[in-house]
C-alpha cells in the first residue's frame, strides 16, 4: 500500500478504506468556482460487490493498493464462472460473473483481455473497445429509404439489441462499441 492524494486516484485503481479493498469505478475531480475542490469516487467493495460513493477533498490522503495487470485469452463460460488462459504459461483462471459484469455478452472465444489481479485474485477486466458481431434479426430494407442518420433496431449474434443504419440487413457483420453496444461501422472482412 502507498499513500496518495485523492485527486490522483483514477478509474481502475484499488484503494483501501477501513481495512477493506475497493475498486474505483469512476473518479472525478470537481473544482467549484467558490469553495474547496473535491474528488468524487464511485467504488465497488471487492469482498462483496457493494457499491459506495465517497466525496473527499482533493488533498486528502488515501491508501492505494498495487494491482497486477496481466493479459489473458478468453476460453469459455463455465456456469457462473468465465475461464481465461494466460498465453505464456497456459495457466487458467476462473473469473466470477460479478467481475465480468456488463462485458459478458461481448466476450468472444480467444478474445484478448486484460485482467487486474490483487494478490492473485481477479478484481476487474478490460476488454477491447470494439467487437464484431453478426446481425441476426432486423427489419427489411425499405426501397427509397436512403436518408442518412436514420436507424432501425437489430438483434446481434451475442443477444444484444442495438440500433443500426437502415441499409444493414440480416447476416451483415458489424462493429459495435463494447462499452454500450452502439453501432460503429460495417465490418471490413
Amino acid at each position: 500500500m502507498v499513500s496518495v492524494i485523492a485527486s490522483s486516484v483514477r478509474k481502475g485503481n484499488v484503494i483501501e478504506k477501513e481495512g477493506k479493498l475497493y475498486l474505483v469505478l469512476t473518479a472525478e475531480n470537481i473544482h467549484p468556482g467558490k469553495g474547496t475542490p473535491v474528488t468524487h469516487l464511485e467504488m465497488r467493495r471487492i469482498s462483496d460487490g457493494v457499491k459506495t460513493v465517497e466525496r473527499l477533498r482533493t488533498t486528502d490522503s488515501i491508501e492505494k493498493a498495487f494491482v497486477e495487470h496481466q493479459d489473458f485469452q478468453y476460453l469459455y463460460q463455465d456456469g457462473e464462472q468465465y475461464v481465461f488462459m494466460q498465453p505464456q504459461t497456459f495457466d487458467q483462471i476462473h473469473v466470477p460473473n460479478d467481475v465480468i459484469g456488463d462485458y459478458a455478452p461481448y466476450l468472444t472465444e480467444n478474445m484478448e483481455v486484460q485482467l487486474q489481479l490483487f494478490e492473485g485474485r481477479p478484481i476487474s477486466i478490460e476488454i477491447p473497445q470494439r467487437a464484431t458481431f453478426e446481425v441476426t434479426e432486423t427489419e427489411p430494407v425499405m426501397k427509397g429509404q436512403t436518408a442518412s442518420g436514420s436507424f432501425k433496431p437489430a438483434m446481434l449474434s451475442n443477444g444484444v439489441r442495438t440500433m443500426v443504419p437502415t441499409h444493414i440487413t440480416i447476416g451483415t457483420r458489424i462493429v459495435v462499441q463494447t462499452a454500450d453496444g452502439s453501432y460503429v461501422e460495417r465490418a471490413k472482412e
